[in-house]
């Protein structure tokens, strides 16, 4: 597989989410053993960007990567997010340099490693100026402990605010083909300073690849009974994406999630999405996605895709985006 470069830290073009092996998702946690079966079989394929955060769980998701990687760790880019599990007793986010001295730690035991090579806000912690959160996770550079720093769901304003005080490597936002938001003002700012994007929920939380058309197979815990995009009207209009992104698909003898992919990586280098899941057989799918090479007239069929009806999130979430 390629590479491509977030800052200066090199990774897969396409690497893993391992967020559903554990939690959100239909039928996580059930197979560990499948799991840590992926995730060896993602590093034998060169996907060597492996993505997880101390909030999935909690906790059990690192602990389960750190299992997987056993043996392996000088194979893989190791990235995990702290901020929104305070262990210092503040209610909501807590992005406290006192929070993340924690943090860090407990990141550090779970996963069996000395250091993380790429380290996450989770989410902008209001009460805490970005300043003084990247000056703490300055001092863990400075300490080994983690190798880059990097942001997730920051607005412009807050990155290159962040940028001034340390280097920022990659901003991780959702983007996809029905999720747009990062080309009106955070793509641009990430191009100015040389930092990578980490597209997650590449795939649309599954929907891109076309399996899913009604809510009927979806586990009754499974949080995308409750999106906006998957209710009500939003999931029938919605369709109207998936089935022109299968009429590409079938032009260049590829799956739609292979063509969702294969979009991202033709926005430039220092895109690198995450595709997550559990299979096997999914991960080879997806991680097949960088051999796929669109013409410029199938990307601009794609560009002009009208983004999902429906806000990607409920609303208290929404409200801790673009900050």
């Amino acid at each position: 597989m390629r590479s491509t470069s977030l800052g200066r830290l090199d990774v897969s073009p396409i690497g893993l989410g391992v967020m559903g092996m554990s939690a959100y998702y239909t039928g996580a946690g059930r197979d560990e053993a499948e799991s840590i079966r992926t995730i060896r079989r993602a590093v034998d394929l060169g996907v060597t960007h492996l993505d997880t955060a101390e909030v999935y769980g909690p906790y059990v998701n690192e602990e389960l990567v750190g299992r997987a990687i056993k043996g392996r760790r000088d194979e893989v880019v190791l990235a995990t997010k702290f901020g929104l599990v305070s262990h210092t007793g503040r209610p909501g986010p807590d992005s406290t340099p006192a929070n993340i001295r924690t943090a860090v730690d407990g990141s550090l035991r779970r996963l069996g490693t000395d250091h993380i090579d790429l380290y996450y806000q989770h989410r902008v912690d209001p009460g805490t100026p970005i300043e003084e959160t990247v000056g703490a996770l300055s001092g863990l550079v400075e300490a080994g402990k983690v190798l880059h720093i990097g942001l997730s769901e920051a607005a412009a304003g807050t990155i290159r605010r962040a940028h001034a005080v340390h280097p920022v490597a990659a901003v991780q936002s959702e983007y996809s083909l029905w999720t747009r938001d990062p080309e009106a003002e955070v793509l641009p700012t990430l191009r100015e300073f040389g930092i990578g994007l980490v597209p997650y929920s590449p795939l649309g939380h599954g929907f891109l690849a076309g399996d899913i058309r009604t809510l009927d197979g979806l586990d009754a815990a499974d949080w995308r009974r409750t999106n906006p995009r998957f209710t009500g009207d939003n999931l029938t209009r919605n369709l109207r994406i998936v089935d022109q992104v299968r009429e590409v698909a079938d032009e260049v003898e590829a799956t739609p999630a292979q063509v969702a992919l294969a979009w991202l990586l033709a926005q430039g280098d220092g895109v690198a999405p995450i595709p997550g899941t559990r299979r096997i057989d999914r991960l080879e799918e997806n991680s097949a996605a960088d051999g796929i090479r669109l013409t410029p007239g199938q990307i601009t069929r794609l560009n002009n895709l009208t983004p999902a009806y429906g806000e990607r999130h409920a609303e208290p979430d929404m409200a801790a985006i673009d900050q």
